[in-house]
């Protein structure tokens, strides 16, 4: 390498590293680390350094990492989300509930079973925060290093106070606040036509299907202000005021970098601050390891079947597992199964049970044909960013309604865990598999509408991330709604107005009527006498 090269790269990595911000990341766990961890990568590659807030009972999220550096806060026990034990007690709960569904009493036990996870994980996180303000030093620490801006997941809000707290500008990776969907929150949201988490309903409903929807997306506000907002509003009367709360200092987020698109959403109203990177997960897929590749090949025309739940639910228990295992011995496609316990018994030849595979770089393969899934969004957007048609099994949480909207693109068919046979499942398989019938086409499709954008999702995530840090937020995009009463932002107080002077005009006329009549009928009565 000549010596001009190395000087004119040495001048490029110094200039990146001197153009580079400081970001103070606050994630959350699980899955959602997941997808947060995309960010950081493409971050890191931009010179940029960052600071990454983590509790002592961490599962996914590591202390030491090339891409950044940490901050670990002691904490007792890990977070409900970060037990397989306690994930696997409510899975089994709520399935137990499912198989009552449709009744009143299976329609709260299922809030209640959901308000009692998520109550205890609010009031861990909020725990932690509390000791983390309790902390000068750490304070000190942050207040002097100077961060650009804080990005944060707000599922579980920690970092939205401590970007308030330390006064930083604050990018939302979002898709869930303590309340519901993201955009219940800062956009018009109407009812009739957009379906509430947990309703199970599409953009197309009937009455009483709206009357649902509208009792659904009350328990997910009752869930806001009695179980989860009350867990933060102790630290923000604290720290900042009682005319503080967690609601409102989310909605005063600079930027929400949303986790959907509008291939997969729904078609709403939306925000100037709100940029979609669904899809942000998406990349090429690499070659498949020798083992695998040589499995797939064996496959022949009939193509390959992926199945995995994700890496937290994976052990749906023996009786399930017997069935999805008799369904897959009977087909002729060969079946890459992600699966963890006791291998079933009616095991066929044509399945390879493996503990983990490389999901990305195996639905990237020409010869799959059908991914079984879960539901959750990351899998979803693979699926979608790779053509293949999806057959979902939901089980918990937001993964029936995700399925639900790729099934009303007519690219993906359900089977419920609690009803499923070995019948209905083969039933569904050939179903997608049938090349009469368009789930491959339609996935296809949806999959160039994906495609077809003057920009990557994640590239569009940077850009905005550094757009707020250059502006130092980014308040022009923001609607100030959030701030007014509610009855102001649905104007009641104008129709109460409104409906004032009327009744007056209308009392008015009835008034002078009245005198009117009341004057005739007295003069009739003087000219007769």
């Amino acid at each position: 390498m000549s010596p001009v090269l190395v000087i004119l790269l040495l001048s490029a990595a110094l200039l990146s590293t001197g153009d580079g911000g400081k970001v103070l990341v606050f994630p959350v766990d699980g899955s959602h680390w997941l997808n947060m961890k995309i960010l950081l990568e493409v971050l890191h590659s931009r010179g940029h350094e960052i600071m990454v807030f983590r509790s002592s009972t961490s599962w996914y999220i590591s202390e030491f990492s090339p891409l950044y550096t940490s901050i670990t806060i002691a904490q007792e026990q890990p977070e409900n989300i970060e037990s397989q034990e306690v994930m696997t007690s409510f899975l089994e709960r709520s399935m137990e509930i499912r198989r009552n569904e449709g009744t009143l009493w299976a329609f709260f036990q299922y809030y209640r079973n959901l308000f009692n996870l998520f109550g205890e994980n609010q009031k861990g996180v909020a725990k932690l925060v509390n000791n983390t303000f309790e902390n000068e030093t750490l304070l000190r620490q942050l207040n002097e290093t100077g961060y650009d801006l804080c990005l944060t997941d707000p599922a579980f809000p920690g970092g939205v106070l401590l970007a308030h707290y330390l006064k930083l500008p604050l990018v939302l990776n979002v898709r869930w606040i303590p309340g519901g969907e993201g955009h219940f929150a800062i956009a018009p949201s109407p009812l009739s036509y957009i379906p509430a988490v947990f309703s199970h309903f599409s953009d197309k409903m009937h009455f009483f299907q709206r009357l649902h929807n509208i009792i659904s997306q009350g328990m997910l506000v009752y869930m806001y202000y009695y179980v989860s907002g009350p867990k933060y509003q102790v630290v923000c009367d604290k720290y900042f005021g009682d005319d503080v709360n967690t609601l409102s200092l989310i909605q005063a987020a600079d930027l929400w970098l949303m986790r959907v698109d509008f291939t997969f959403e729904f078609p709403r109203p939306t925000m100037p601050n709100v940029i979609y990177i669904g899809g942000f997960q998406g990349k090429p897929s690499k070659p498949l390891s020798s083992d695998l590749e040589a499995f797939v090949q064996s496959s022949g025309e009939h193509g390959v079947i992926v199945m995995t739940l994700g890496t937290l639910l994976s052990n749906l228990g023996p009786e399930v597992s017997e069935t999805v295992a008799s369904a897959f011995a009977s087909l002729p496609q060969k079946v890459l199964w992600r699966h963890v316990g006791k291998q079933p018994a009616a095991l066929g030849n044509n399945t390879m049970l493996v503990e983990w595979l490389p999901q990305n770089d195996i639905l990237g393969h020409p010869k799959t044909k059908v991914f079984i899934t879960h539901g959750g969004t990351n899998g979803i957007y693979q699926a979608i960013y790779h053509g293949v048609p999806v057959l979902g099994i939901p089980l918990i949480f937001d993964q029936y309604d995700n399925i639900l909207r790729l099934k009303a693109r007519g690219v993906a068919e359900i089977v419920d865990v609690t009803k499923m046979t070995v019948d209905s499942l083969k039933s569904a398989l050939k179903s997608i598999l049938d090349p009469e019938k368009p789930y491959k086409q339609n996935m296809v499709k949806l999959s160039q509408l994906h495609h077809d954008k003057p920009m990557k999702p994640v590239d569009s995530a940077v850009f905005w991330i550094e757009y707020v840090m250059r502006h130092r937020g980014a308040p022009h995009l923001r609607s100030e709604s959030y701030k007014m009463p509610w009855y102001s932002y649905h104007c009641l107080d104008v129709m109460a107005f409104c409906l004032a002077i009327v009744l007056l005009i209308i009392l008015m006329i009835w008034v002078s009527c009245r005198t009117c009549f009341s004057s005739l009928t007295r003069t009739r009565k003087s000219k007769v006498e």
